[in-house]
């Protein structure tokens, strides 16, 4: 069981700058910037009033009925969103309910349910706070909705570990099926943590940059870069046991090959500086996937335009692979163009690393005119750029110390 392989035969995403694979891909190759002017909510008493909210989002139109939208929180809506374009070519996905499984995970959850019940007490009072505030605000609902949704009677895990979560989530899924606990697993993140009190919390803690020029914002490895600017939607991948998929004719866009999974054990929101520990798991996940000097190599870097994790991330790449083929790799931050997502992150940006590996378009890193000499690798400035690319990557590090890396091949 130790040797079954895991590819990837579905994948499904809702950003900021689109709510569809073609879209996200195309405004991608555009340089196109997702990041606007809040618009959901008044924010003059904010000390932020930017962020990279989803644009022309019509649920309905992608598989959710309007009584599910009413009963949940956004992040539970957005998961089933992605999760319909992962799963429409999958229709003939005929199998024993107990081989299905959903690992599904979000940093935050339902922060607008409990926003909103907080409110509701204090205005109201406890009788008039609604009985759906519990099952619509835990973290784990987005799983469970899926599993209801898709009749997954397999293991069904939400897993929590901040910026960290989406890739965690498909890696540990991953590991389920390569053991043979599962033959088939519906794995991403979701999140939905745009609100007046999530961007107060965030400023507060010094995560969020207080750029004033939404489309020069977020500025993954730039000299000037002072912090993330905060994003939503959902990323959801189909991962199946290779013979499985073979054997039903599937399609299949990669070959889930390696996964890291490391812990700082440094501090609760700062990255280690020196990147020890965060390379451990992009060597871990490189290792597995019998990575080979020479090779071509996309990674789609966390790259989230903080100080510290832009540095940190670039010796934590040269410990991992080594100075002179970490000079080789084509590199890019897509939080460049839409936010940093946070728990659906690292899914958004596997699926973006699978697209990228394939198409052989490595995409840019937009606003990086002024590089910081700390982040001296190949980060793709401005432009995409034209590379054969033999492996891809996809790294994500999170609050808490919570560092996963995943690794993907053509089949």
């Amino acid at each position: 069981m130790n040797n079954r392989r895991v590819v990837i035969t579905g994948m499904g995403a809702v950003s900021p700058i689109g709510n569809d694979l073609p879209s996200i891909w195309e405004n991608l190759m555009k340089g196109y910037c997702g990041i606007d002017f809040i618009k959901s909510f008044d924010t003059t008493d904010l000390p932020v009033k930017i962020a990279a909210e989803l644009k022309d989002f019509d649920p309905e139109a992608l598989g959710v009925d309007k009584g599910f939208i009413k009963r949940n929180d956004r992040f539970a809506v957005y998961t089933l969103a992605a999760a319909y374009q992962a799963m429409k070519d999958n229709e003939d996905l005929q199998m024993d309910p107990s081989r299905l499984g959903v690992y599904v995970g979000s940093g935050i959850g339902g922060f607008d349910t409990i926003m909103n019940g907080v409110s509701k007490y204090h205005e109201e009072g406890a009788r008039w706070i609604s009985p759906l505030m519990i099952p619509t605000m835990i973290g784990n609902m987005a799983s469970g909705s899926v599993a209801i949704r898709y009749n997954a009677q397999g293991p069904c895990l939400p897993i929590v570990t901040a910026c960290a979560t989406g890739s965690h989530s498909i890696g540990e899924a991953y590991r389920a099926i390569k053991h043979g606990y599962a033959d088939a697993i519906i794995a991403g993140g979701s999140e939905a943590g745009i609100n007046p009190v999530s961007i107060g919390a965030f400023a507060n803690c010094k995560a969020l940059t207080k750029a004033e020029d939404p489309k020069h914002a977020s500025l993954p490895f730039n000299k000037n870069r002072a912090g993330f600017v905060i994003a939503e939607g959902s990323g959801i991948v189909l991962l199946e046991e290779y013979e499985h998929a073979k054997q039903r004719g599937a399609t299949i866009y990669a070959e889930l090959c390696g996964y890291g999974n490391s812990c700082d054990a440094y501090h609760s929101t700062a990255p280690r500086p020196d990147g020890t520990t965060q390379s451990l798991a992009i060597k871990q996940a490189l290792d597995e996937a019998n990575f080979k000097a020479g090779e071509s190599i996309y990674i789609n870097a966390h790259g989230t335009g903080t100080p510290m994790n832009d540095s940190g991330e670039t010796r934590a790449i040269k410990i991992a692979m080594g100075e002179e083929e970490a000079r080789k790799a084509h590199i890019s931050s897509t939080k460049s163009e839409m936010g940093h997502a946070l728990g659906a992150a690292g899914a958004i940006e596997l699926i973006i690393s699978v697209i990228t590996m394939n198409n052989g378009i490595i995409p840019p890193t937009i606003n990086l005119d002024e590089p910081d000499p700390e982040c001296d690798l190949n980060y793709t400035p401005n432009i995409p750029v034209k590379a054969d690319v033999d492996i891809a990557i996809s790294t994500s590090l999170g609050f808490g110390g919570h560092n996963a890396c995943l690794a993907v091949r053509k089949i």
